[in-house]
């Protein structure tokens, strides 16, 4: 569990979630649309694919990191001993 020097517990704020979210979608994005050209060899359509499966995946990341949030540090490992 990570903490600050006041001792209090370090969560990732909605600004660098949606940060993190976007400078990722950008890599990734380029490697469908750079895949999507080289399959359709159209480069309209790959832009197309690529702006469609960017605007989804930048909204789903969000959400996913957002719901981790909400999980509190430790729990899995706590709920993985309890089945032990």
């Amino acid at each position: 569990m990570k903490k600050d020097n006041s001792g209090s517990v370090v969560k990732e704020s909605h600004l660098r979630s949606l940060m993190k979210g976007f400078t990722w979608r950008i890599v990734a994005t380029s490697t469908t649309i750079t895949i999507a050209w080289i399959i359709t060899g159209e480069v309209g359509d790959a832009l197309k694919i690529g702006g469609i499966e960017f605007i989804a995946k930048i909204l789903i990341y969000y959400l996913h990191e957002r719901a981790w949030q909400i999980v509190p540090r430790g729990a899995v490992r706590r709920l993985v001993k309890h089945e032990e």
